[in-house]
This record gives structure tokens, sequence and C-alpha cells, in this order.
């Protein structure tokens, strides 16, 4: 079937371009959250300086893409039209789910989504268990998994700890004069051991400081060391510029973490929308060698390149400005706050918040920008929310593991506002309410990405081109009946609230 392969790689290409939008779209939130719900950066200004790192990251990502582009199931094993079928099976039903579910403002993991669509789609054509490499497929579901119980756990005591020290005086002089060092050269240490030593650990000069330095002290030794003269560095810094850091450090800090999570989301997130069709196409293009060996041809800088620009070009769009914003409100240290979940997720999380023990109310009071705006967190959350994601997601990342960014950062998020008790400020059933949602919303679209991408798949098999076009049809069709359900439920559950009243602070 050689003109059938050759219309299923045109079609791979087109909706590659498609998907890397979908992703950009989505994950969006997770690289900008923090940011912008501290207000340390507009939302413009976020976007496209967090997009120039994803790029950056894009150029780094074959260890994550080999995972996606072979390690779930064996291309090999199959002819070239029903690998690609595999390939644009994947993608006709990642396109309709990440577009239903950021026109929703839902967060979803696109990394979950691909593999579930592989797998579905493995399955559907070969109608055999044998294809798919489910050993692997269980060691990235547990790395994400684990991911998520890591970034859970370390956000909530991190922030609980850095709270305890800062309290509610981010911009307090002489309270960052004591504690902003240490805590700043903590922040900079781990970054720089994830996001260098650990992401970046192919590249020769970094191969040569681990050796030289690194191997010699020992890694705990290192750490030490690294840390010590951050946080000298830090206090020096504060010294000699006084309020002009101390004011801003704790922003600075959150901008840093956003950077170095942007690099790793390039690294991390590029494979999702990219490898269906980048090995479509080099299955394709290398057909003559046989699918096995065409799989195991590298792929050249400018292709992730270009896909990195597709993934930041996704996410200047609403939908994404949608999913930014339904992250923040979740974790908002305001009361009152738009957001749309199910009554039984209401009804559980009273159930929870029944059970929690009482305490005060950790997070400063609710602010607002000189021009009205919300601040839903303050720069010292903001600054863990992202540094703490940044390094999980960068560590997965430098073994090969397309962990979830989706899911690293909305834990993030929920655990230190756990680790602040903002979620159970003000409507703190509709807060906890919203994640249990967004975490069944998980699950459902894993399973709902396996059965679709099967269906489809054993479709295009059967019927050919009429299946293409069957598919196509069916993509484009549902994408506009979500868009016009998500403008009447955005109309309807995220109206503009009425102005909050603020507690005046203290002079």
């Amino acid at each position: 079937m050689p003109e059938f392969a050759t219309l299923l790689m045109a079609v791979a290409v087109g909706m590659l371009a498609w998907d890397c939008l979908e992703v950009g779209k989505n994950d969006a939130a997770n690289l900008i959250n923090g940011v912008f719900g501290a207000r340390v950066m507009s939302h413009r200004s976020a976007v496209w300086l967090a997009g120039a790192a994803v790029l950056a990251g894009a150029l780094f990502s074959s260890p994550v893409m080999e995972t996606a582009r072979k390690g779930i199931f064996e291309p090999g094993q199959l002819q070239l039209h029903q690998a690609m079928i595999v390939y644009v099976s994947a993608y006709i039903v990642d396109t309709a789910l990440l577009h239903a579910y950021s026109a929703y403002g839902m967060p979803v993991s696109t990394t979950a989504s691909l593999i579930f669509e592989l797998v579905g789609a493995a399955l559907g054509v070969s109608l055999s268990l044998g294809l798919v490499h489910w050993g692997k497929v269980g060691t990235v579901l547990n790395a994400i998994g684990v991911s998520i119980l890591l970034t859970g756990i370390a956000g909530f005591l991190v922030q609980r700890v850095f709270r305890a020290a800062i309290q509610d005086e981010h911009t307090d002089h002489l309270r960052v004069l004591l504690h902003g060092p240490w805590i700043a050269g903590l922040m900079l240490t781990w970054l720089s051991w994830f996001m260098i030593l650990k992401g970046m650990k192919a590249v020769p000069c970094i191969a040569a400081f681990r050796e030289h330095f690194v191997e010699r002290l020992g890694m705990g030794g290192f750490l030490l060391v690294a840390w010590g003269a951050a946080t000298l560095l830090i206090h020096v810094l504060a010294t000699i510029f006084q309020e002009r850091l101390t004011k801003r450090l704790f922003g600075i800090l959150a901008i840093l973490g956003m950077l170095c999570l942007a690099f790793a989301f390039g690294q991390n997130d590029l494979a999702n929308g990219a490898s269906p069709g980048l090995s479509a196409f080099w299955l394709w293009k290398h057909a003559d060698v046989g699918t096995a060996e065409a799989t195991k041809m590298a792929l050249p800088i400018w292709l992730l390149a270009g896909c990195g620009l597709l993934l930041v070009l996704g996410m200047t769009t609403k939908s994404a400005q949608r999913v930014t914003r339904a992250a923040v409100n979740t974790g908002s240290q305001f009361d009152h706050i738009a957001l749309y979940a199910p009554g039984w997720c209401k009804a559980l999380a009273r159930a929870l918040l029944r059970l929690r023990p009482a305490g005060p109310d950790l997070a400063p009071p609710p602010q607002r920008t000189e021009a009205g705006k919300r601040v839903h967190f303050d720069p010292l959350r903001a600054a863990v929310i992202m540094s703490v994601s940044a390094s999980v997601i960068a560590f997965a990342s430098s073994n090969g593991f397309p962990v979830s960014t989706t899911y690293v950062t909305f834990a993030a998020v929920v655990a230190t506002g756990m680790g602040d008790r903002t979620m159970a400020r003000g409507d703190a059933d509709l807060k906890i309410g919203r994640a249990i949602w967004v975490v069944f919303s998980w699950f459902f679209g894993g399973l709902l990405a396996l059965v679709a991408a099967a269906a489809v798949a054993w479709t295009l098999l059967k019927a050919g081109t009429a299946g293409l076009v069957v598919g196509l049809a069916a993509n484009l069709a549902l994408r506009v009946f979500v868009k016009t359900r998500a403008d009447r439920h955005e109309r309807q559950y995220h109206p503009k609230l009425p102005p909050e009243p603020v507690p005046e602070t203290p002079a």
C-alpha cells in the first residue's frame, strides 16, 4: 500500500503541527501559573519568556523522544502502513482530546494521553497484546505516579518550612535579609543540580565538570558546598543592593524557576506532540531500510526546533489562558473564586474538610495590584511551585522518562496550597472539589484515549482511505461541538466576580 502510506505520511506531518499547538495550549498553565498567579510578570511577557526557554529545551529532548518514538510499542514488527496507522490514529484522538480539555480549562497530561493512545492504536492494528512493550509502559506510568507523589510531598514540606521562616513578610527587608539567602541558595542549588548537572549531563562541558568536581567531592559534599556558596553570594548581593533586591528576591526566583520549568518542558513534552508525526515521516522517508532500522535513525535538530516553535505558538491562545486561569484559581489565596466542579466532587471535598485538623492560615492575606488585579499567590509560593516542579521534571527527563508536566505542576500548586492552608479558605469545597475533578478526569481521559485510538486504528486498517476521511471528519465535528458547549460553559461558570474586600495590611 505505498499510496496509502504516502497519504498517511502527509496527514501525520500536517497533524504534527496541529498537535504541537494543542500541547502548547494545554500545558501553558504548567509553565506560567506560579509567575502569573503572583503577578510577577504579565501574562504575555511570561508566555514569551517561557517560550524562549521551551525552544531551547526542545533541542535537548532526544532521550524522551526515543521513549515515545519506539519505547511504547515495537514498530519493527509491523508493515510500513500499519506502523503509520498507529501514529496517525494517535494524532486523530490526541488533537480532539486535548482540544476538549483545553476548551473547558481542564489541565490534562499530554504524556499519559500519548502513551494510552499509542497502546490503544497498537492493539487496534495488531489485535494482539504482544506488540506493546508492557514493561516499558508500566515503567513510564510508575514514573508518572512517583513524580506526582514526590512533587506533592516536596511541595508541601518545602512550602511549610519556607513559610515558617518568611511568614507573610516576603517584602520585609530585615526578614528577607535574615532568611532569604539560605532559602534562595537552596533553591538555586537544587535547580542547578537537576537542570544542569542531571538534565544536561550529556553536554561535554557539563560531563567534564561532573568528573573533575562532583565526583571528587561526592554528591552530598558538592551540594553542601554549592548551597554554602550560593547562600553567601545572595547575602553579599542583598547587603549591597539592600531593598532593591530583598523586595524582589522571591519574584526573581519565581521567574528563574519558570525558565527552568519551561526548559524541562521543552525537553519532556516535545515528545508528546512531535514523536508520532516525526516517526511517521522518518519511516516513510527511510522505508527502503525497513521499519525496524528507520526508528533507530537520529532526528535532525531543525525538526525538533520547528516543533518547539509550534509549542510556543500554542501557548499564546485563548484556550491556554483558560487552563492557566483555572489552575491559578484552584490554589488561590482568595476566598471566592470562579471555578466549576461537579456536585459529587464538592460533597467529597466537604467530607474531607471535616477530617482536617484546625489550624491558622499561614499564607498572607489576599492582595490586589495597583490596577486592581488579584494576586493569587505571593512570590515565595510561586518560587516554590516553579522550582519544585522544574526539578522533578528535569530529573525524570534526564533519565528518559516522559513524565507529566501537567500532573507535576498541578500537584505543586495543590501541595503548596495545603502547606499554606489556602485550600481551606472561603470556597474550600469548590477548590478541593475542582482538584478532585481534575484528577478524576486524568483517569477517565486515559481510558478514553486508549479505547478511541484502538477504534480509530482498526477503522483505518480495515477501511483505508475512507476510514481516514471518516476519522478526520469526526475529529473536526467533535471540535466544533466542544467549542460551542465550552463557550457556553465559560459564560455560565466563569463570570467576572464582583470586587472582593481585601483586608488592610497594618502599618
